[in-house]
């Protein structure tokens, strides 16, 4: 009877530590999401050289990324971002692809902030990176690469659970030298980024911080 009684107990002793190890599981797992956002661009028109101009506003941007929340309001996320902006007015033509990845910083205030609506949040973000400026056509051999300072804040609209919509007002600040000759800018960017996206944020495995 003891023997049946041990062995009972132990199997009951394995069960409640597997259970516990899946519970922390899947605990881990619902704190990554994915994100992907379409909007536009703006870029300063300091980073064009004397001659050239772009458009106030263009499209497409393109923004996609992983994020891992580290606690409920600290994480992390490493994204992508595409854009594309080309000339305007009396500016010889030209269209630049600039792309960018940025590893940053996710701050999540949410909770601590009494007065949104329900569904309602908020995450800001910052982070250093790496820019990649490629012109097309009569200038694509001035191809530009520099460091950057991205900084955000994005409103989010819980859908469920699992997935929200959400609004990003980002500034990317650019950290390319002058250029020198100032044929190298020809058609090229070495300046500040505005972009404006809306997408949707999705846990990949459960939402444990929405």
């Amino acid at each position: 009877m003891m023997s049946i009684f041990k062995t009972q107990k132990h199997k009951l002793v394995i069960v409640c530590l597997l259970f516990t190890v899946v519970s922390f599981a899947q605990k881990d797992t619902n704190v990554w999401k994915a994100q992907i956002a379409l909007g536009l661009n703006s870029p300063s028109q300091s980073g064009f050289v004397e001659g050239f101009e772009s458009k106030s506003v263009n499209f497409p941007t393109v923004n996609a990324g992983f994020q891992y929340m580290f606690k409920q309001q600290f994480g992390a996320k490493l994204d992508f971002g595409f854009n594309r902006f080309s000339s305007d007015g009396d500016s010889p033509d030209f269209k630049v692809n600039y792309t960018r990845i940025n590893a940053q910083f996710v701050y999540d205030p949410t909770e601590m902030i009494g007065f949104l609506p329900q569904r309602m949040g908020l995450v800001a973000h910052a982070g250093p990176g790496y820019s990649f400026v490629k012109p097309l056509g009569d200038y694509s051999d001035n191809n530009l690469s520099f460091l950057n300072m991205m900084a955000g804040l994005e409103v989010h609209y819980a859908l469920s659970e699992y997935m929200s919509i959400y609004a990003d007002t980002s500034y990317i600040i650019g950290f390319g030298k002058d250029f020198d000759p100032v044929i190298d800018g020809f058609g090229s960017f070495n300046g500040n980024l505005l972009t404006i996206t809306f997408g949707i944020t999705f846990s990949l495995s459960g939402c444990h911080y929405c």
